[in-house]
């Protein structure tokens, strides 16, 4: 099925978890296209489709991790930044 441009899905999902958040974009923009084709068996559609949610969830907890891990600046009365803290303090 690789020669005709669609994404090869593995046997099972786990590969998902180990994925970085650039290797499950890509992978979830080779799903979209296939779907945005229109070519797909159903079957196949459903299969993918439900692949590309789980990368999806998988992208949104990489990105919240990532967030956590972001410091938000302070800013002083006069609106200058007067330093950072943690963007979640607790």
């Amino acid at each position: 099925m690789a020669e005709t441009g669609e994404t090869t899905l593995p046997a099972d999902d786990s590969d998902i978890k180990r994925m970085s958040f650039e290797d499950a974009i890509a992978a979830l923009e080779r799903i979209v296209s296939d779907l945005e084709r229109g070519d797909v068996p159903l079957d196949r559609s459903i299969r993918i489709y439900e692949r590309g949610e789980k990368l999806k969830n998988h992208c949104e907890r990489l990105l919240s991790a990532a967030e956590d891990k972001v410091e938000k600046i302070k800013l002083g009365r006069s609106g200058k930044p007067t330093g950072t803290e943690p963007l979640d303090p607790g």
